[in-house]
């Protein structure tokens, strides 16, 4: 192909308008001799754009056109051989008996004479070839490997990392292959030539050393993320793997010198490389300080990408300081400067990354970053502005909003949402400044932009309101105003919501009401009936009485709105400003039911044979504030918008395949951080509902709000324990994870034994799990019932799992046929009194204090400064001993002298439970404090105070 100028108008219009049965026709010409090279080069460029656009080929089309396409071998013109490649491999989906271009194929990839055929038929003959015959082309494909020219042993490498996931077993016998093929160095003719001729063709100077080099070895990076996948399941051998690649095989410590002994050459391969370190020092944190020497030493690498690579890896340790952080902020600070806007960019958004835990040790760079805020590529100047909003002083403060005002408008909204959410941290930082801000959050409300924009500085409005009192009033304006020019129904329906909250509380409520009201008259059916509901708060909460007659009759007027909803709600406000008693009862009082599980206990009683001679029992019902309430749903809706993140190795991002999830198995327990906390205990019930074992049981009292460790992450047997108390049993949820991938696990038990035979608790079902193949979890259930039901045992269980263990093949993973018996000690298990009770929230404790005086359990306590440094620490402590909901904010001493702890709960059974705690503290004596029970039963009271004592 000529690469020489030519009249661009005779193709204009070349790929409009194509019909697939005129391009079927036309393909005869492949049987032309002599082949017409540039008509079948137009031809073929037809074909891949049809395939392209998704044109459907039937067997038949697809078989023809494929079989008249490979009459093109017999042409030794090189651009037409490579498009006869790309469409081979197009069709090959489709087509019939594609296996018989095999030999064409070979013929091409064995041919020393023309080297630009031989990648390209490597890519087309694995992709054509059956994975059932791939065995028969393993000679070749090892050949490949080890090819002297790059391009071939790329396409190779990369054509193995594709066929691996229906070939596991071939391609892991390439592994020798492949380390040869990492270790090759840039060397004579064969690299250098080829590297030379590839820059070449692109006008790159052949000159510069660094490039060549880079060209020559690129098969580096493609062999080390296949030896990674190869290996991705054995912990060992990856670190192994990177000990070998980071020089330390060569000479120097573990992990020395910042690769100065390693093979690799390609920046990518290091970049690469640096991936799997930083992985092998998540997995085994003991290698953390030799991960961050070879790191410390990639930040002197002559390659920029692998500087950025180490220093985004050094700041994304967790618990690095501030002097192992210095020198990754020094080369990025560097960078800040540079003349490419693609290093800038790099630069600046990782330190930005890195100001969000670790701010004060990016302040040294502010001087720089503040010369970025102009920077002509607007992206680099919003992630300096938000990373300057997050190190910068109060002082700079008013210099930042300003900066920030001249660009606002030059920005997309999806940088303006980041700007925001930065300015909304700032806010809460120094609300001294909150003036500022709340005047540029004002403003930028009142520019043009979309939902997300708007929905973002109605947040942050919303958090200065919640938790900078001052400028409440001033913020509540700024929502009024607003909301008179809103053309988003969801935000205008928030901030209604907000008025009808905040607005009673201030000293001038009335001056919202007129913008509330504007609300029902000018908006839609939606929008009104939220503006009902905030004028209904007004009317119950404000306690001036000329001001309730005015909401009466605005509310009045809304009886005769087109909208039922509407009209529904204003009748219901009404009846609640009449009625004092039936307001309190449903909207003053702040307790509420957790609503996960009534609907679970619903199902589950109308479900029951029983129903019909049982009324529902509502005790039974956990009662949350409306705080928790709100709280949960929000995390709910959190994980509902953010993706969960699939197991990703990362050589497959690397490379750009698929992320392959980690296994699930049926059976496997749900993960609790899955989930809500009020969600969480429906999910364990109706886990457990699916064992007939404890059909009998009863209805879930309580599961531990934490999975208690009895292993450690690192140990070869990870165990997590979850306590499940119904009325008369506890279900004992041992969670198992085998992550010794040479071995299998079966008829998996767990041994329980109680630290006294006499313990008042019966064993009285056990469920082993079957098997545990390498990280996939199992479970194991074991009941007790108590004995008699007026005891509640305190006991302590010593633990080991029993299995059978059968050792795996490391190449096929297949296990053993014979197995041998073993077992592993784990943690002790303590059943306590918190087990017995559950959290309850009160909305007025006093109420429910005063009537359980004859039912009083009092005792005095003291605790040295060792356990309870202060007060808060003793709250705590009292809180974690008795499992019990703290009421009115009192888990937060407000005084570091004297505080009153108030606690609720409900034992099981069903008994109510009060604490109140008073206590003092001073530094001599530490935490002195009178603990008093009150409950329905004066033997569960005893029971309570027992536990603290």
């Amino acid at each position: 192909m000529s690469y020489a100028k030519r009249d661009e108008d005779s193709d204009v219009g070349l790929l409009y308008h194509i019909d697939k049965t005129t391009v079927l026709q036309d393909a005869r010409a492949f049987n032309d001799s002599p082949i017409n090279a540039r008509k079948c080069r137009v031809l073929l460029t037809k074909i891949i754009y049809l395939l392209y656009l998704g044109e459907p080929f039937n067997v038949q089309e697809a078989t023809d056109l494929f079989f008249n396409v490979i009459k093109l071998f017999q042409s030794k013109d090189t651009s037409l051989r490579q498009m006869m490649y790309l469409v081979i491999k197009g069709l090959s989906g489709v087509a019939e008996d594609v296996i018989m271009v095999t030999q064409s194929l070979i013929k091409d990839i064995q041919s020393k004479q023309e080297t630009i055929y031989r990648a390209n038929a490597v890519r087309a003959l694995c992709l054509i070839t059956d994975p059932s015959m791939i065995q028969g082309i393993e000679r070749i494909m090892k050949a490949s490997i080890l090819d002297k020219t790059p391009s071939v042993s790329s396409a190779a490498l990369v054509s193995s990392y594709h066929i691996f996931n229906v070939a596991k077993d071939i391609v892991r016998r390439w592994s020798n292959e492949v380390q040869e093929a990492a270790n090759a160095k840039a060397s004579g003719s064969g690299f250098a030539s080829a590297a030379s001729s590839y820059m070449s063709s692109f006008g790159q100077s052949q000159n510069n050393p660094q490039t060549v080099v880079s060209a020559s070895n690129c098969n580096q990076y493609h062999a080390l993320g296949l030896l990674y996948l190869i290996r991705q399941h054995d912990r060992m051998a990856v670190a192994k793997l990177v000990q070998t690649f980071s020089g330390s095989s060569r000479g120097g410590g573990l992990f020395s010198g910042g690769g100065g002994g390693s093979p690799l050459q390609n920046p990518a391969a290091i970049c690469l490389l640096i991936r799997y370190a930083c992985k092998v020092m998540e997995e085994d944190p003991g290698s953390t300080h030799r991960i961050y020497e070879l790191m410390e030493g990639f930040l002197k690498h002559k390659d920029y990408m692998v500087n950025l690579e180490a220093a985004r890896a050094i700041c994304a340790m967790p618990d690095a300081s501030s002097k192992e952080l210095y020198p990754a902020i020094s080369v990025l600070q560097l960078f800040l400067s540079s003349p490419k806007p693609t290093l800038r960019f790099a630069a600046i958004r990782t330190l930005s990354n890195l100001s969000l835990t670790k701010p004060a040790a990016v302040s040294p760079c502010n001087l720089d970053m503040e010369n970025l805020i102009t920077d002509q590529n607007r992206s680099i100047a919003t992630f300096a502005i938000t990373t300057l909003l997050k190190t910068g002083n109060e002082a700079s403060v008013d210099r930042l909003m300003k900066q920030i005002s001249g660009f606002m408008s030059e920005i997309s909204d999806e940088f303006k949402v980041i700007v925001v959410d930065a300015i909304r941290s700032l806010c809460l930082k120094f609300p001294n400044k909150q003036a500022v801000m709340l005047s540029f959050l004002s403003g930028v409300l009142r520019d043009e932009g979309g939902y997300d924009f708007k929905k973002t500085v109605v947040e942050a409005i919303f958090d200065m309101v919640k938790f900078i009192s001052d400028c409440k009033d001033t913020a509540l304006s700024h929502l009024c105003e607003f909301i008179e020019d809103c053309e988003f129904t969801k935000l205008s329906v928030r901030v209604l919501y907000l008025l009808g909250v905040e607005g009673p509380k201030t000293a001038t409520p009335t001056k919202y009401i007129r913008h509330i009201y504007n609300r029902v008259i000018l908006e839609n059916s939606i929008v009104r009936a939220a503006a009902v509901n905030a004028l209904t708060k007004f009317g119950l909460y404000v306690e001036d009485q000329s001001v309730r007659k005015s909401i009466y009759v605005l509310l009045t007027r809304c009886l005769d709105d087109t909208d039922d909803e509407v009209r529904d709600r204003a009748a219901l406000a009404l009846a609640l400003m009449d009625n004092e008693s039936l307001s309190k009862q449903y909207i003053r009082d702040d307790a509420t039911f957790a609503l996960p599980t009534l609907e679970r206990q619903l199902a589950e009683y109308i479900n029951s044979p029983l129903a019909n001679d049982q009324e529902f029992d509502l005790e039974s019902v956990p009662v949350i504030s409306k705080a928790q309430e709100d709280e949960e749903r929000r995390k709910i809706q959190t994980q509902e918008t953010t993706p969960i993140p699939m197991a990703k190795t990362p050589s497959s991002q690397a490379l750009g395949s698929p992320a392959v999830g980690a296994p699930s198995t049926p059976g496997a327990a749900a993960t609790p951080s899955k989930v809500s906390s009020l969600d969480q205990q429906a999910v364990y019930a109706e886990q457990l509902a699916a064992y007939t074992e404890f059909s009998t049981f009863g209805t879930l009292f309580k599961s531990s709000s934490k999975p208690a460790e009895l292993t450690e992450s690192e140990t070869e047997y990870v165990v997590h324990c979850i306590k499940h108390t119904f009325a008369r049993h506890l279900v004992f949820q041992f969670n198992c994870t085998n992550t010794l991938s040479d071995q299998l696990l079966e008829n998996i038990d767990m041994i329980m034994q109680p630290e006294i035979d006499d313990c008042g608790l019966t064993k009285v079902a056990e469920i082993p799990a079957a098997r545990l193949e390498y990280n996939v979890p199992g479970v194991i259930y074991i009941a007790y019932e108590r004995e008699d039901d007026g005891d509640f045992p305190i006991v302590s269980f010593t633990n080991t799992l029993k299995f059978d263990v059968k050792d795996c093949d490391p190449t096929t993973g297949e296990p053993d046929p014979e197995g041998y018996e073993d077992e592993y000690q784990v943690e002790d298990i303590e059943v306590t009194t918190r087990d017995y009770i559950r959290p309850t929230y009160i909305s007025n404790f006093s109420e429910e204090w005063e009537p359980l005086a004859e039912n009083e359990a009092v005792e005095r306590f003291e605790l040295d400064k060792d356990k309870a440094p202060s007060l808060k620490a003793a709250c705590s402590l009292i809180i974690g001993l008795l499992g019990m909901q703290a009421l009115e904010d009192s888990a937060l001493p407000k005084s570091n002298a004297t505080h009153i702890l108030l606690l609720a709960g409900t034992f099981v059974g069903g008994s109510k439970v009060l604490v109140r705690c008073r206590m003092t503290f001073s530094n001599a004596a530490g935490v002195a404090f009178e603990l008093a029970v009150r409950g329905e039963d004066l033997d569960v009271s005893q029971i309570v105070l027992s536990a603290v004592a």
